[in-house]
């Protein structure tokens, strides 16, 4: 059973849920109704959806858990951790809170259809830009990037995680590596922890090889997913990378219960709060259709 920890906030209650494997998963509770859990992405932590879960709580419970490994989760990152842990995650929220939809962002996206492929519990899912790439993520650049978080250079490891994932901004991209870590540099040296957020950026970072071994797992695995009978919902948006688009026409090809609607003017960003860059009021509006 999920059990309360703490005082209540206004409009989001505390809770914590044990894996299987032992880890404690500490989650947002808000709202009433028919149970949605939310699973990030990669450099977020369960505020990030703060807005997205207000604008789903009139009508669904919506759970957020803080993923392994960042947050109300803590945890550090074991070299044998394997995307199945990620699954296991999600089905204890789903068995004690009894809630049989779940959403995934990216990297929680993968997370996400796994969990519909393997586990009777997910009733429908509805994922936003899962990172399949044809190739799959460089092994070196995935390697490399763990080797950084080890000795505990964060601009360098922040630089490889935004180019190995497609979405570094123009000048991460452009600069010369030397000059991209600088740049990265500045960026978390003036890292503060945002109204509504749980952590800075360098405190999730360590975290996101979770993300990448979730990813790396799945992305050239396209073909298994074809299992999933239940129904599934493909987001994403009109300003978002083309490899992410692609994979989700992809995808949709594979699924055989899907449906896809692109959103205008939102990129890979889309479901986060709105100070992050997002439209979760436009997400919102989808999920409240197909979960209804």
């Amino acid at each position: 059973m999920s059990r309360p920890t703490g005082s209540p906030a206004p409009t989001a209650r505390r809770e914590d849920v044990t894996s299987a494997d032992g880890t404690s998963i500490g989650l947002l509770r808000r709202g009433s109704g028919p149970g949605v859990v939310l699973v990030q992405g990669a450099g977020g932590d369960a505020r990030n959806y703060d807005e997205l879960a207000e604008a789903l709580a009139a009508q669904f419970t919506v759970l957020v858990p803080d993923r392994r490994g960042r947050g109300m989760s803590p945890r550090p990152y074991d070299g044998t951790h394997d995307i199945a842990r990620d699954v296991e995650d999600v089905d204890a929220v789903l068995a004690a809170t009894g809630a049989d939809r779940v959403f995934g962002l990216s990297s929680g996206a993968m997370i996400a259809l796994e969990a519909a492929r393997t586990l009777p519990r997910v009733a429908r899912t509805a994922v936003y830009e899962p990172p399949f790439r044809r190739g799959g993520l460089p092994a070196t650049g995935v390697r490399r990037l763990g080797a950084e978080i080890e000795r505990g250079d964060l601009p360098s490891a922040l630089v490889s995680a935004l180019r190995l994932s497609g979405t570094a901004p123009a000048p991460l991209r452009a600069l010369p590596r030397p000059l991209a870590r600088l740049l990265a540099a500045g960026v978390l040296a003036g890292d503060r922890i945002l109204p509504g957020h749980r952590a800075r950026l360098r405190d999730l970072l360590p975290g996101i090889r979770y993300d990448f071994r979730a990813v790396s797992s799945r992305d050239t695995r396209m073909p298994s997913f074809a299992a999933i009978r239940t129904p599934v919902l493909l987001l994403g948006g009109t300003a978002s990378p083309p490899y992410l688009r692609r994979g989700v026409r992809d995808l949709e090809r594979t699924l055989p219960d899907a449906r896809r609607i692109e959103l205008r003017g939102l990129g890979h960003d889309g479901p986060w709060n709105r100070r992050r860059g997002g439209r979760p009021d436009a997400v919102a509006a989808e999920l409240r259709r197909f979960f209804r």
